[in-house]
């Protein structure tokens, strides 16, 4: 899917006083990253940003300029302090507009509910859209997400945001999928440092991530071992499990 030689990159900007002050938590970055690996597109960079205009407009032209693709999560609901729309059209320089499809999909979504709630003017902010964007079926809830350039503009409620994304699901160009291989040990991590430095080398084209932990009142390490080629990953935690085990230590494959 795309040219392997280059390694494709996103962004993330999460915007909301609420993940800021901890009132919500985010669920967002994990799932973005799990969709992006899987279309061979590295999550690089992750941004928690206030609503507000000036420092969304900011991280947008920023993150947009240093990645192939920039998600937003949150900001695009009904109220006044929705403002993602605003703030991205002001970065790309033009207008809001009423986007005449996303205003009959809100139609459609609110035409004789069950629960009787109608499409309101306050509804029908979710049909805003900068000047020239493009629509992200939403098959969740009927307010549409947003395709700014390289930018997607997701909501934030985490179920909506994974609905949007999986609408996308293989319309993105990346490159090949990260492939991940656990080993794990009852090792604490500074005993098996130089170790795992030492298996890395010695195996260009991967990475080892070491994740301690201390449970059942011992220390142990998770490490993760990844690569684009999943037989150099593969074979890379073979021979890190037999590093470990002349180390003293007793690997498990999958991890603890």
């Amino acid at each position: 899917m795309g040219n392997s030689e280059k390694t494709w990159t996103a962004a993330l900007a999460v915007i909301g006083d609420e993940i800021l002050s901890g009132r919500t938590q985010d669920k967002n970055v994990a799932q973005v990253a799990t969709w992006l690996n899987d279309h061979g597109i590295r999550l690089a960079e992750v941004r928690i940003v206030p609503d507000d205009m000036e420092r969304i407009g900011e991280t947008v032209n920023e993150l947009r300029a240093a990645h192939d693709y920039l998600f937003t999560t949150g900001g695009i609901g009904p109220t006044h302090d929705d403002i993602t729309v605003d703030a991205v059209a002001a970065a790309f320089g033009v207008p809001v507009i009423v986007h005449p499809e996303a205003r009959r999909m809100l139609e459609d979504h609110y035409r004789n509910r069950a629960d009787g709630l109608q499409l309101t003017e306050t509804r029908l902010r979710m049909a805003r859209v900068p000047e020239g964007a493009e629509l992200l079926p939403n098959p969740s809830s009927g307010a549409p997400g947003v395709k700014m350039g390289n930018v997607y503009i997701l909501a934030g409620v985490p179920y909506i945001a994974a609905a949007m994304l999986g609408a996308l699901t293989g319309k993105l160009e990346g490159g090949k999928p990260v492939v991940s291989v656990t080993v794990g040990a009852r090792a604490p991590e500074s005993d098996v440092a130089v170790l795992l430095k030492e298996t890395e080398d010695a195996h260009p084209g991967v990475a080892i991530g070491s994740y301690p932990f201390f449970k059942d009142g011992r220390h142990g390490s998770n490490f993760v071992i990844r690569s684009e080629d999943g037989d150099l990953a593969r074979a890379t935690g073979e021979d890190l499990a037999e590093r470990l085990r002349e180390a003293g230590f007793d690997p498990v494959e999958g991890g603890l």
